[in-house]
């Protein structure tokens, strides 16, 4: 029972350190061809996330992998978690 109760709090842990990943986030705005948001009477006109090309671009792209791929991790993470316990419970 040790094992377990050792096992599901490294699971949380790892949980909340995945999650604190998952948020994290590159800064594109200082790569020189990153076009901020402009407005024109409450428009936006140019700039944004969509309208980013070259390495703005790649930069925002790769935040947003980033974010899903740390998202599956913890998916994964959890489903493990899940069969482990049932296994335990079966053993007993």
């Amino acid at each position: 029972m040790a094992m377990v109760g050792a096992f599901i709090g490294i699971a949380i842990m790892l949980g909340v350190g995945i999650q604190i990943l998952g948020n994290s986030q590159s800064d594109c705005t200082t790569l020189p061809d990153f076009v901020p948001v402009a407005t024109v009477n409450g428009t936006q006109t140019a700039g944004g996330d969509a309208n980013q090309t070259g390495w703005a671009g790649a930069c925002i792209s790769n935040n947003a992998q980033a974010q899903s791929a740390y998202t599956l991790l913890i998916i994964i993470l959890i489903v493990v978690a899940a069969v482990a316990i049932l296994f335990v419970v079966r053993m007993l």
